[in-house]
């Protein structure tokens, strides 16, 4: 698709809309609730009901809205929550909208209120249009801290029966349409010694010297899998892979540990099953550290427990959504695949096959300055005005 003039802008409503989203300081720390009752709001003027779904914390709710009548249709999802801006230096305030040079500044205008804007500046549209199926506004919390939020407000959909054909997950993606991203997996390990004075290190257990067996397992199968595990060549990383990013151990030199935890995260293609890695390891674990762990403190253990995870998801690059998307994407591009997570996974094990496509790019997301470009904006709304008249047909 030819590139669009810099100069194209989005409607006035899709612009104050966004202004008024990044008002809300939606931290995944803090309350979304002031965002979400305003989105209630305005959908309840332009006579859109919504539900509210809420998990153990109840400042926090996702908010589910369906526009025009029977089974079916797409959803428009979106999260509502930001990263933190503690520590970075910004050159504007990150929750008031600032334009400069074609660019839309703010806290999660990228990341992924352009998109949930934009949405909603359609609504009036979206409501007067003569679909055969309804479109549904899936608005999430604590997506940011490991997705969360949205599995209360699918759980809700099952409940009453809701079972869209299919939906839009609007991540960041340059408004091209990305059909994959890994399973993300989160661990923590303990690694329970005894504790002895280094004179006499024979008779401790030294938990720093087994954690780093453990760790050292971890990356023989990380080696392993970047060996031999089949490609999937539209990722930028095409295996699966296993990191270990935090350690803490010990107190001093003369002290064999008695304790150290380390953390590690897992990324698998769709054919590799994260809980499959965990099994070797702890096979490896069960069979040779702990025996000889125990033959010196029979309290000695290794525990791994996981902390988070964020499923992946996979479509084929012909399947009708896809080529759906697609068309309403105006985008030529090859579906893609990315290296960062979404709820789209989350969807799909709900049987509601999902893809990507937003506007922004990931490279802005998180950072201090993030912004959207005014022209992205102007193409997710080209994307909303095709869907108003283009049916969903397998």
């Amino acid at each position: 698709m030819a590139a669009r003039s810099a100069e194209r802008r989005p409607s006035a409503a899709t612009v104050d809309i966004l202004r008024t989203l990044v008002g809300f300081p939606t931290v995944s720390r803090d309350s979304n609730l002031d965002l979400i009752h305003w989105v209630r709001d305005y959908l309840a003027a332009h006579g859109v009901d919504s539900v509210l779904s809420h998990g153990a914390d109840p400042g926090k709710a996702n908010l589910f809205a369906t526009i025009g009548s029977g089974s079916g249709g797409l959803v428009l999802s979106g999260h509502t929550d930001v990263v933190s801006v503690d520590g970075q230096e910004w050159n504007s305030d990150p929750f008031v909208l600032e334009e400069r040079d074609g660019k839309l500044f703010g806290r999660g205008t990228c990341d992924m209120k352009g998109f949930i804007a934009a949405v909603l500046a359609k609504v009036p549209a979206l409501a007067a249009a003569e679909r055969a199926e309804p479109v549904h506004l899936a608005f999430s919390f604590d997506e940011e801290i490991g997705c969360k939020g949205v599995g209360y407000m699918l759980d809700g959909l099952v409940a009453r029966g809701i079972r869209p054909r299919g939906c839009v997950v609007g991540e960041p993606t340059s408004m091209d349409v990305v059909i994959g991203h890994k399973t993300g997996s989160a661990y923590g390990c303990t690694v329970r010694g005894l504790e002895a004075h280094s004179s006499l290190a024979p008779k401790g257990v030294n938990a720093i010297f087994f954690a780093a067996r453990v760790i050292a397992r971890i990356e023989e199968i990380a080696v392993r899998l970047r060996e031999i595990e089949p490609r999937n060549e539209g990722y930028s990383v095409p295996y699966s892979t296993l990191s270990v990013g935090v350690i803490e151990g010990g107190q001093a030199s003369n002290i064999v540990p008695a304790v150290c935890k380390f953390r590690f995260d897992i990324r698998t293609l769709p054919d590799t099953d994260p809980d499959a890695i965990i099994a070797e390891l702890r096979r490896y674990i069960d069979s040779e550290l702990l025996p000889e762990m125990r033959a010196v403190s029979e309290t000695a253990d290794i525990e791994i427990v996981m902390n988070g995870r964020v499923p992946g998801f996979a479509v084929e690059a012909e399947a009708p959504l896809t080529r759906y998307v697609q068309r309403l994407a105006g985008s030529n591009a090859a579906p893609a695949f990315v290296a960062y997570g979404s709820e789209a996974g989350l969807f799909q094990a709900k049987n509601i096959q999902s893809v990507l496509c937003g506007p922004g790019s990931i490279e802005q997301a998180h950072k201090p300055d993030e912004f959207v470009t005014l022209e992205q904006l102007a193409r997710c709304e080209d994307f909303l005005d095709r869907l108003l008249v283009t049916p969903f047909l397998d």
